[in-house]
């Protein structure tokens, strides 16, 4: 059994979100650069310079990195996948996280001193399993997500040395463990070699049709949305943190969501972190973290299959909508050396807006010409005397898009969320009730 206290391992999709998730409390991060990893689209905002630059910062504070190498190679493309191993290596990450059985025999040949963990798509359920890789020197499993809790015992139980890694919250794929062929078959981009379309978060029309007669009948679900049949609701286990801790045989609980926002990567981190800080403390209280969780963009929650076996479960799919508004809006982010903050939503002067701080933070009470900040019943609030940048140019309004910094009353901690509750910011837009979803909209097919 695990005696050791969980890791918290958030993403990392960019050089920005990866310092955010260390300073919102995740004890590790995973990310890596586009090549031969499944988020080849958010990985390119890693190149090998500034995946270096997130190493360093990480190691400085006492955090961990693990690179994803994590597609399955074709026979032409074992070479490029030596050279990229051996290159990553030179980075000096704190683990390698692949899929394929002979990637692992790769890594462990050309860096043999960096720990292997297995990804989630090789979607490992038992000990039977589990053991095949442990015997070929993977340190770490990220199981299934459609594993459940007492199978993750049985494995411990049976390899007590392997680490075990499960997912806890984030996007839900409709497939089994990510293995899905709609968006290569609709728009030839593969899922599991890291371009994935997400077709299954669209809206489809659909038919009866009688071969016989020729006749087709449009069946029609809700009126100009079309039919999700295939949009999972998000992964939310929160509530369920203290029987994951309790079962002692859990290393590390995993964040979806290197795509996400940077408000997803400090609010969704600190949550978790905060529920697990809380479990160790006796303290441990779902509903706070699920207040926090709720401000996030999202496609309804689901505790998923890790407690409930999925023909257990008929409330995992949302299909009336792609995604939703949270109960919160970002309206500006702090720079990382807390002189400065960007707008991220329309903020004018005299607006208060909620402080979130990184975890450990605190905040010095201030009333100047620029701003006034206050504490609330335990929360920080900023509002705005003056909306000037740091170029001394005044505004008395600034909206999403405006990239010059803007003067702060004070000091805050790099990275620093300010936030208002989403009806304010739709108020603020002229737009429609917070409660209304958002539907995707597919993308032009090229012709």
């Amino acid at each position: 059994m695990a005696t050791n206290r969980v890791e918290l391992l958030a993403p990392a999709g960019n050089l920005e979100k990866m310092k955010i998730a260390l300073n919102y409390g995740a004890d590790a991060v995973y990310g890596g650069t586009s090549t031969f990893s499944l988020r080849i689209r958010s990985g390119k905002e890693f190149d090998m310079d500034s995946f270096k630059e997130g190493i360093d910062y990480a190691h400085a504070r006492g955090k961990k990195v693990y690179a994803t190498v994590n597609s399955f190679p074709f026979n032409s493309q074992i070479k490029l996948y030596e050279n990229h191993i051996a290159k990553i290596a030179e980075l000096s990450p704190d683990a390698l996280i692949v899929s394929s059985p002979g990637v692992v025999k790769i890594a462990h040949r050309i860096a043999p001193d960096i720990p292997v963990h297995l990804s989630t798509q090789a979607n490992v359920m038992n000990a039977m399993d589990a053991e095949v890789y442990y015997d070929l020197g993977v340190k770490r499993i990220i199981v299934a997500r459609e594993i459940s809790l007492k199978d993750c015992e049985a494995i411990k139980t049976h390899l007590p040395d392997l680490e075990l890694e499960v997912f806890v919250h984030g996007s839900m794929c409709f497939a089994y463990s990510g293995r899905c062929l709609i968006s290569a078959l609709q728009t030839g981009r593969v899922p599991n070699r890291g371009s994935c379309a997400n077709d299954c978060r669209f809206p489809y029309e659909v038919y009866a049709h009688n071969p016989e007669t020729g006749t087709t009948f449009r069946l029609d679900e809700e009126p100009d949305v079309g039919t999700y049949i295939m949009n999972a609701k998000d992964m939310n286990m929160a509530s369920h943190i203290d029987e994951i801790l309790e079962s002692g045989v859990i290393d590390s609980l995993k964040i979806e969501g290197r795509t996400k926002s940077p408000y997803y990567a400090g609010v969704v981190t600190k949550a978790y972190r905060h529920a697990i800080d809380d479990f160790y403390a006796n303290d441990f209280e779902p509903s706070r973290y699920q207040r926090e969780l709720n401000t996030t963009q999202n496609r309804g929650f689901t505790d998923a299959y890790l407690i409930s076996r999925p023909f257990e479960r008929n409330d995992t799919e949302s299909h009336g909508f792609s995604i939703q508004y949270g109960t919160h809006q970002v309206a500006g982010l702090v720079s990382e050396d807390g002189l400065s903050w960007k707008c991220k939503d329309k903020t004018c002067v005299g607006d208060s807006v909620e402080i979130v701080l990184p975890v450990g933070a605190s905040v010095e009470l201030v009333d100047n010409e620029i701003g006034k900040i206050d504490e609330i019943n335990g929360q920080y609030w900023l509002t705005f005397n003056k909306i000037e940048t740091v170029e001394g140019k005044e505004r008395e309004c600034v909206h999403s898009g405006y990239l010059e910094p803007i003067k702060l009353p004070t000091k805050l901690p790099g990275y620093t969320i300010l936030r208002r509750r989403i009806d304010e910011a739709l108020e603020k837009k002229g737009l429609q009730e917070a409660s209304t979803p958002m539907q995707m909209k597919p993308k032009e097919k090229k012709v």
